[in-house]
């Protein structure tokens, strides 16, 4: 093991705040953060984006809770500094570092990195670079901290596999602790032992280490007995600047498009009063106004309405506010939307995915305009006067007629809207309608699925732009360039290592923010590595080809997933599984129940 020295970096950080913008980002002693000055084994999580955002997400606090409750481990945070402040860096040579001892993260025992989204890949170079580290993992030895990755993008790590020592697959409370244990007992051993070592963890893949043949999902089912504790308070405004409370991991639905809803299956909910429990001595710990209710599909935690009226009647006339992510596509969401929002009905989202009946059930969303349309009624009679739809555009099978029905949905609803209201009020009303481009991920039925060409989907968002759809809805759509990088880096093998690092080299960090994104710097990195983006992100696979990430098990049987893909393909749906209608996907495999209060509303 690497030790961490006592070295702090901030005589040399603090001249530097004066010149870069938001310098709270590179400051330490948020409420509720841990130091551990005596501990023997340091470990760091980084989220590869600025502190807003990583600050806000839920896996590095997670890890940060776990690892600081070891005897002896310390845990600690670093993100990504903005442009301004890591060209300072450079120039001064000043290290990548953590928030909590300003120390650099080279002088670690283990840097944990958590991959949310592709277009994250070259801020991992990014991170790297400015830790001072080699950029590939072959390049480390024993003196260097070991280098992991998690997140939902690791269920494909091969595009990212050049970069990590091991890569953390599924969920990681357990798993990070007997991580840790056998680093520290095996302090002593060379690199190749070590590594040869941690691969016969369970959910843990090491690329280097040839005899992996499969690597199953790690799966923690201890979610529903633990809980949530106090978050750490930011010094300025993050992305979700409230407490969240995960009430519910999971689901059964099967949107086939939907990678977290194949992974992260089986459901597993935490108990109404551990719910109520943790927001209450959350909010004591933390002072925040609001809690946020947060999982796959809040709306369907079996008791999701005691909780609500419960945690209404704790909070009416305090001030706090209690919010849950999205809503379901029907009535009884609106109904819940309504318990949370009370006098504050500042907007309501839904997603439909799809304008026609037929594509809907090509992508078993399981959802009629019938439902939209009682949803739509049921909000704006109650007194809601905004609502956002989502949809995507490029899903496989789509026709025309199918974008065109997009418009002719939301131009129904809208009317609806309006119908429901006074008519004093038919002027406030507004729908935001904002569109996606259909991105293959693995782990799903639609991995087989090739995207479509650039230029088709300008095409049809064009299409769209010119369907005729009213003045009061606002269209906005994703940007089709960022959407086929991540589709290329989604179903890629290793070979995109070398796209990914050479696009870093041309400049592209940030690329999900887009002020920062540059489609030419990716099509010149592309050109360096004689690799064409549109082969990468249009190439479908056959069903009987091996997939670059064949050997990464998501829990959910390729045999499952297959006869999905085939079902899409004839507009068959299949059920949403409950206790008493197993659908044989794999993850249960006889002896996991859906952990669960009771039973699911219809």
């Amino acid at each position: 093991m690497t030790a961490k020295s006592n070295r702090s970096l901030w005589p040399d950080i603090e001249p530097l705040l004066s010149q870069v913008a938001k310098p709270s980002r590179y400051i330490d002693h948020e409420f509720n953060r841990v130091v551990k000055e005596n501990a023997k084994y340091h470990a760091v999580f980084v989220y590869p984006d600025s502190y807003e955002i990583g600050q806000s997400n839920q896996a590095v606090a997670l890890l940060y809770e776990i690892v600081n409750q070891i005897e002896d481990v310390a845990a600690e945070r670093a993100y990504l500094p903005w442009l301004d402040m890591a060209e300072l860096m450079r120039d001064r040579q000043i290290p990548l570092f953590s928030l909590e001892t300003m120390s650099p993260l080279a002088d670690f025992d283990l840097i944990g990195i958590t991959i949310s989204h592709e277009m994250a890949a070259t801020n991992i170079i990014e991170v790297i670079d400015l830790a001072g580290l080699p950029h590939r993992s072959a390049d480390r030895d024993s003196s260097h901290p070991l280098l992991i990755a998690g997140g939902p993008v690791c269920f494909n790590p091969e595009p990212f596999a050049p970069f990590f020592d091991m890569f953390v697959i599924g969920e990681a409370e357990d798993l990070i602790g007997e991580l840790i244990e056998l680093h520290r007992n095996m302090n002593n051993a060379d690199r190749t032992e070590l590594l040869e070592a941690m691969a016969a963890i369970d959910g843990v893949y090491v690329p280097a280490h040839q005899t992996q043949a499969t690597v199953n999902r790690r799966v923690f089912m201890g979610f529903s007995s633990t809980l949530p504790s106090t978050c750490l308070v930011p010094y300025n405004e993050v992305a979700h600047d409230r407490l969240t409370i995960e009430v519910l991991r999971g689901c059964t639905r099967g949107c086939r498009f939907c990678q977290a809803g194949m992974t992260y299956r089986p459901v597993r909910e935490r108990s109404a009063d551990a719910i109520v429990q943790a927001t209450t001595s959350g909010i004591a710990a933390t002072g925040f106004d609001e809690v946020s209710l947060t999982s796959l599909s809040t709306t369907d935690h079996s008791r999701i309405e005691s909780i609500l009226r419960r945690l209404n009647d704790r909070y009416r006339n305090t001030g706090v506010s209690i919010s849950i992510p999205s809503q379901r596509l029907d009535a009884f969401g609106v109904e819940m939307a309504y318990l949370v929002a009370g006098e504050r009905k500042t907007g309501l989202t839904f997603a439909p995915e799809a304008g026609s009946q037929r594509l809907r059930d090509v992508i078993n969303k399981n959802v009629t305009e019938q439902h939209l349309f009682g949803a739509i009624e049921a909000a704006y009679k109650a007194g809601w006067r905004r609502s956002k739809l989502y949809f995507m555009i490029g899903l496989p099978t789509e026709t025309d007629e199918d974008v065109l029905a997009i418009a002719d949905l939301a131009n129904r609803a809208y009317a609806l809207a309006k119908d429901c209201v006074p008519d004093k009020q038919r002027s406030q009303v507004r729908m935001s309608l904002s569109v996606a481009v259909f991105v293959p991920k693995p782990a799903t039925p639609f991995q087989w699925s090739g995207q479509l060409p650039l230029a088709e989907v300008k095409r049809r968002i064009e299409l769209l732009r010119q369907a005729g759809m009213a003045k009061g809805i606002d269209l906005s759509w994703h940007d089709p360039e960022v959407s086929q990088i991540e589709a290329a880096l989604s179903r890629a093998g290793r070979e995109a290592a070398d796209l990914i690092e050479a696009a870093w080299r041309e400049g592209a960090v940030f690329a999900s923010w887009s002020e920062c994104f540059d489609y030419q710097q990716w099509q010149r990195a592309a050109a360096t590595t004689e690799l064409d983006l549109a082969q990468l992100s249009e190439r479908s696979y056959p069903h009987d080809q091996a997939l670059p990430w064949q050997h990464i098990q998501s829990g959910v049987s390729v045999e499952f997933l297959l006869k999905e893909w085939q079902k899409a393909e004839l507009g068959l749906t299949t059920a949403d599984c409950s206790f008493d209608q197993c659908l044989n996907c794999g993850v249960c495999a006889g002896d996991v129940r859906i952990e669960t209060e009771g039973s699911r509303h219809e």
